[in-house]
C-alpha cells in the first residue's frame, strides 16, 4: 500500500510560468521618485508583453523605516497572467521590478531594457525562474 501512494506519477506537465526578476542600480533620482512614472510603467509594460491588465495598478508611497529602507514607491498591476510589480528606493538609485507571468515565452531582454530606459539605470542585475515545472498539462477533476 505505501508503494502505491507514492507511485511516480506519468501524467504531462508543463513549466506554469515565468518569474524574471530584475534589480536596478544607478538609476535617476527624479525618475525613481516619479509615482506617475511608476503608474506609467504599470500601465503601459503589460500592454507591451500582451498580458490583460485585470484591475487599476495601486501605487503607495513607502515610507523609510529607519533600518536599510530609504523609502520610495511601490506599486503592482494584477494581470490575467499574474502580476508585475515596482519598488523604487530613489536615495539609494536603486528599483527591485518582478515580472511574473503564466505565459511562456518571456523577451527577457526587452523587458530589462524597458526598465534601464525608463529610470536612467547604470546597472542591472536579473534573475529567470521557470515556475511550477510540474504544472500538469490536464486538468484532473
Amino acid at each position: 500500500m505505501f508503494k502505491r501512494l507514492f507511485k511516480r506519477d506519468k501524467r504531462k506537465t508543463c513549466n506554469f510560468g515565468e518569474h524574471f526578476t530584475l534589480d536596478g542600480y544607478g538609476g535617476n533620482f527624479k525618475k525613481l521618485n516619479d509615482k506617475k512614472l511608476v503608474l506609467k510603467c504599470l500601465e503601459e509594460l503589460p500592454r507591451k508583453l500582451g498580458m490583460r491588465i485585470l484591475g487599476e495598478p495601486r501605487i503607495c508611497l513607502a515610507p523609510d523605516n529607519n533600518i536599510k529602507d530609504s523609502g520610495g514607491w511601490s506599486g503592482f498591476v494584477v494581470v490575467a497572467e499574474s502580476h508585475i510589480s515596482i519598488h523604487t528606493f530613489p536615495h539609494r538609485q536603486f528599483v527591485s521590478i518582478d515580472v511574473y507571468t503564466c505565459k511562456n515565452g518571456m523577451n527577457r531582454k526587452f523587458v530589462a531594457d524597458y526598465f534601464t530606459k525608463k529610470f536612467d539605470l547604470k546597472d542591472i542585475e536579473t534573475h529567470f525562474i521557470r515556475r511550477g515545472t510540474k504544472y500538469p498539462v490536464e486538468i484532473f477533476c
